[in-house]
């Protein structure tokens, strides 16, 4: 939503807007754009009456504002709405679908675009270094958007990337996520197949070929859960990318950590709808990020540029001067030699595949993973299962054990590494500033400001 308004007074509409909470990066960017924040619960926002009010999915029936809106009949619409009909209607969209990388992989696409002179418009649900904005309108045809699967508003319970109408679609990863939702991983492949069908039959689909299980249209190797929504139904160009032998675009790690990689991409094939490739060519790419799931997303944020006719040797010399996002394996401090990293990551994989990038970077030194689970589907406890696996690279975890619906016990009981537990804040600083050596890397995962634990952990290390 911050993002949507900071396109929309670009525009140059008079913009207003409020929240129960804002924080930093967000905050401090709709600042600077100058839009006046309120308190959500507060009505004299309404009373110069708005021409439109842009309602987010936050909001739900019984909310004073909401009821607000409705009693006097003022034009309402969703953030995803308005943004078709304001922008996206008459551009080429590049949209980043899935559970995971979204916020990354648009990132370095929108940064491809940029370092090829395209001046690419888009919507980033974070902060790209490289911008230090989540949001322009851009100066061409191309609107680089991440595209989420969550709902458009109280009104519309469609996911929000329906609304988007991507030329080229890259579809990352998909697992069961947002269970305050979702019911089951099949209500998230059909939201998946509805965003599938408005992608138009000279559009592209990006499709992930890792270590898939089930082939579809007998040269692409796919996860289940993606083969299942291919199935009901393509009516578009498939490229795949991973590390398959039969990708596409196909991955090949030189260093550990992912820093160094190869990729291999087609030259020519023999037509636009086949995946069969005549001749390949083969690129080393270097940059600054580590981590497996980097790399893909960098091979799939390549794979879209080259859709829209960015050579691949541009997009990686770009990518060699890619600064990532902030929130992801973002370095706040550095004190005593101990390291301290924020990373947004809020599910058992993210959690996952961070930890592995930042163990193959810093080899045996000690890791300190410090973990909020806040996100709904987290608290609820649907990812209880895989919880205790999830961390096993970290030497020391720590968990906030607050507002939880179920019992940590047996997670701590069953897991390899160790793990503790704190109920507030204060507490786990106090714990690491016992425990933190010179030479440390502690990283703090969590989608929320975490009670400014950062510049806490900072204060108490020095």
């Amino acid at each position: 939503m911050g993002g949507i308004a900071a396109i929309a007074t670009e525009l140059g509409h008079k913009v207003t807007g409020s929240d129960t909470n804002v924080y930093p990066p967000m905050s401090t960017q709709l600042e600077q754009l100058g839009i006046a924040l309120s308190n959500a619960n507060d009505l004299q926002q309404f009373d110069d009456t708005p021409d439109v009010v842009v309602i987010g999915n936050a909001l739900s029936r019984g909310h004073p504002a909401v009821e607000y809106v409705l009693d006097r009949n003022l034009p309402y619409t969703s953030g995803p709405q308005w943004l078709l009909e304001n922008l996206l209607k008459d551009r080429w969209v590049l949209a980043v679908s899935g559970t995971h990388g979204k916020t990354s992989t648009a990132s370095m696409l929108a940064w491809i675009l940029e370092s090829a002179g395209l001046n690419p418009g888009f919507l980033i649900g974070g902060v790209p270094e490289n911008f230090n904005i989540s949001a322009r309108k851009g100066e061409s045809p191309f609107f680089v958007i991440e595209a989420d699967e969550y709902d458009s508003a109280f009104f519309d319970k469609r996911s929000k990337f329906v609304h988007y109408r991507p030329r080229t679609l890259i579809l990352n990863n998909l697992e069961f996520d947002h269970a305050d939702i979702f019911d089951s991983l099949a209500d998230i492949q059909k939201q998946f197949h509805h965003l599938i069908r408005t992608v138009p039959s000279n559009g592209l689909l990006l499709v992930p070929d890792i270590d898939g299980t089930t082939e579809f249209n007998n040269d692409i190797s796919l996860d289940k859960n993606f083969a299942e929504v291919l199935e009901k139904g393509v009516w578009s160009e498939i490229q795949s990318v991973g590390s398959s032998v039969h990708s596409m675009f196909q991955t090949s790690k030189i260093t550990p950590d992912a820093s160094v990689f190869d990729l291999t991409f087609p030259e020519t094939t023999n037509n636009s709808a086949s995946n069969q490739v005549l001749s390949s060519q083969k690129v080393r790419v270097e940059w600054p990020l580590i981590g497996d799931h980097n790399m893909y997303n960098a091979a799939m944020a390549i794979a879209a540029a080259r859709h829209v006719g960015v050579k691949i040797e541009d997009a990686v010399d770009a990518l060699a001067h890619f600064k990532n996002v902030k929130r992801r394996m973002e370095i706040k401090g550095i004190v005593n030699n101990i390291t301290i990293y924020d990373d947004f990551a809020h599910h058992p994989t993210a959690i996952q595949t961070t930890l592995d990038g930042l163990r193959k970077k810093v080899g045996n030194d000690k890791i300190i993973a410090i973990i909020e689970l806040r996100s709904n589907t987290m608290r609820m406890g649907f990812h209880q299962s895989n919880l205790a696996h999830c961390w096993q690279q970290a030497d020391h975890v720590i968990i906030l054990n607050n507002n939880l619906s179920f019992s940590l016990d047996t997670i701590i009981a069953t897991s390899e590494t160790n793990v503790i537990t704190k109920d507030s804040v204060d507490e786990i600083v106090t714990c690491v500033g016992n425990i933190a050596k010179e030479g440390d890397n502690i990283l703090v995962m969590s989608n929320g400001n975490f009670g400014g634990i950062h510049q806490k952990l900072l204060d108490e290390l020095q």
